[in-house]
């Protein structure tokens, strides 16, 4: 532990940890991690090809799925480098403007995905609700608006965060508790009043993954309803069957950010394995899992992948 000296937050140097009690074997331990990067990379570029490319993709529910991927591939940016930097180049040292900014990008991306998946839910429900009006209602201007809401609230939801930051003061050296920068571990680390910047994370996620959450199952609940109408229940599984792509994802974004929410307001420092572990279960998975689980429910996708693998077989031969 290193004692408070009054230092500015421009001067300090924070040191990046991995997987406590794990040191000695970081480097192999840090091969699936890398790997899960690298095909969540490539999986969320390729459902961005796909759809840009493919017109029988341009509905709503695709466009919706573009902007995840969007998000996913910028929170990948967001931590990747600073994991290779750790695990493979044993580079523990970030100076604090780069750990703000990467901090910023963290959480602003992790807003946009969850209100690409609030959205994703507004789509399912007004499909659902009313069939009749669902291309009316989602046109590409109103998607479009949505999604520069969503980054809009993002941006200005985080943008307090580093800027209040700086006015706090640091020890010179701080050790983080993961292997990147985030908002409440820096918060936590400052010697001085911290009460301003615990009040605007807090407004922070209530304005984005508490709203959010709350929203989508205020819509699911609806849906539920609406599905409970249906007389046959053949229709009611076949509708039920469109939501579950989006279910799971929900469930992969949310969950490992409650339980990492928990562990840091409880007691982190009695487990930091776990602490680490839940915060690169949730900023690590749903940009791995998201293109799987789509490629998987969504036969449009699994064909749209077919057609350009036929295609590229044709152009070869």
């Amino acid at each position: 532990m290193f004692s408070c000296n009054s230092t500015t937050s421009g001067h300090s140097t924070f040191l990046l940890t991995g997987f406590p009690g794990l040191e000695a074997s970081q480097h192999w331990v840090s091969i699936p991690t890398n790997l899960i990067c690298v095909v969540s990379i490539l999986g969320n570029s390729i459902i961005l090809f796909l759809i840009r490319t493919d017109p029988a993709l341009h509905e709503p529910m695709y466009i919706f799925l573009s902007m995840l991927a969007a998000s996913d591939l910028g929170l990948c940016a967001s931590t990747f480098p600073t994991m290779v930097r750790l695990f493979w180049l044993g580079a523990r040292e970030l100076p604090f403007d780069l750990c703000a900014a990467q901090m910023f990008f963290i959480h602003a991306f992790t807003y946009v995905e969850s209100g690409v998946l609030l959205a994703m839910a507004f789509d399912r429900f007004i499909a659902i609700r009313d069939p009749l009006h669902y291309a009316t209602v989602l046109t590409h201007s109103a998607m479009a608006k949505m999604g520069a809401a969503i980054l809009v609230r993002a941006v200005l939801l985080n943008l307090p965060g580093p800027i209040l930051l700086r006015r706090l003061f640091f020890p010179h050296i701080s050790v983080l508790s993961h292997c990147y920068c985030l908002h409440c571990d820096l918060v936590g680390l400052a010697c001085s009043d911290t009460q301003i910047n615990s009040l605007v994370g807090l407004v922070s996620i209530l304005f984005s993954l508490c709203l959010d959450s709350s929203l989508i199952v205020v819509s699911y609940a609806l849906i539920l309803q609406t599905v409970l109408g249906i007389a046959s229940p053949g229709e009611r599984l076949k509708t039920l069957n469109t939501c579950v792509s989006h279910l799971c994802i929900v469930l992969i974004f949310y969950l490992p950010k409650l339980g990492l929410s928990v562990l840091h307001r409880v007691e982190k420092h009695s487990y930091p394995a776990l602490a680490v572990f839940m915060a690169n279960l949730h900023f690590l998975v749903p940009p791995f899992m998201n293109p799987i689980v789509y490629c998987v429910k969504s036969k449009q996708i699994r064909q749209g992948l077919l057609r350009r693998f036929q295609q590229k077989r044709v152009d070869v031969s």
